[in-house]
């Protein structure tokens, strides 16, 4: 996950050479039934989960029974499916109008959540909480962080440069442990996305909170899809922005 790379640095008016630890960042490109799907760039750890965890989230496989076999060598992951044709007919749920006008959303073939989960604000706090203090983002300043969680515990915590790419991981571990998402919920660091709320959606986790913003068309999905977003989870506050009636206002006791 690190590389230790030289630099030069400000120091006492006068620049030193020195050395500083980055964030590693490595291609992986993902071929399914011997068809190029993506090639995405991603942080070197959990690449089997981020795999499992994408092809989920992009309509790829709907169970982890789909996928017969997995193979990954350096930046290149091998996947069988039972479904060939699940590769050519996944699509994106955000269409772009031609010339790169305004999107607009296909609210037929948007996902429903189906959960009854409702949580405190105190399980969100802690959550955040447990999440902001990454080794690794505190050395780096590079990676992103995102918790799956339940009710009572911590399910999977994964980092990553990208923020979609770590939620795909969290999702990936989830299949392999036969996680139910809609008992879950997630908490990140960075904004939520557009592609944050959709992917959220499509695993059926009801509610997704962040120390950070979110952004209108997150919003507007997670209306449609039943998602509940929350952002800047910061002390003792908090922005509900849609389907507020998962979280209930008990407020964690300050010592």
């Amino acid at each position: 996950m690190l590389k230790e790379v030289k630099c030069t640095k400000l120091h006492d008016d006068d620049f030193v050479e020195s050395k500083h630890e980055v964030v590693k960042e490595e291609p992986l490109s993902i071929f399914v039934n011997g068809r190029h799907f993506v090639t995405t760039l991603i942080s070197p750890q959990m690449k089997k989960e981020f795999v499992m965890g994408h092809l989920f989230s992009e309509g790829v496989i709907r169970e982890i029974e789909e996928l017969e076999s997995l193979q990954i060598e350096e930046s290149i992951a091998n996947v069988l499916i039972s479904s060939p044709l699940k590769v050519l007919t996944a699509r994106k749920l955000i269409v772009s109008g031609c010339g790169g006008g305004a999107s607009f959303l296909d609210e037929s073939k948007l996902p429903k959540i189906n959960s009854d989960l409702k949580i405190g604000a105190v399980e969100v706090f802690k959550a955040v909480k447990s999440i902001s203090g990454s080794d690794l983002h505190r050395i780096t300043g590079g990676v992103h962080v995102v918790g799956l969680f339940d009710k009572e515990s911590r399910i999977c915590i994964s980092e990553d440069i990208g923020r979609h790419n770590a939620l795909d991981k969290v999702i990936g571990y989830g299949l392999t442990e036969n996680i139910d998402f809609e008992d879950t919920f997630v908490a990140c660091t960075g904004r939520i996305s557009s592609e944050m709320a959709l992917k959220c959606s499509v695993a059926n986790i009801p509610v997704v909170a962040s120390r950070g913003a979110t952004t209108s068309l997150a919003i507007e999905i997670a209306g449609k899809t039943g998602l509940c977003i929350i952002g800047f989870v910061r002390g003792e506050r908090m922005n509900v922005y849609t389907n507020g009636e998962r979280i209930a206002a008990t407020m964690p006791h300050t010592e």
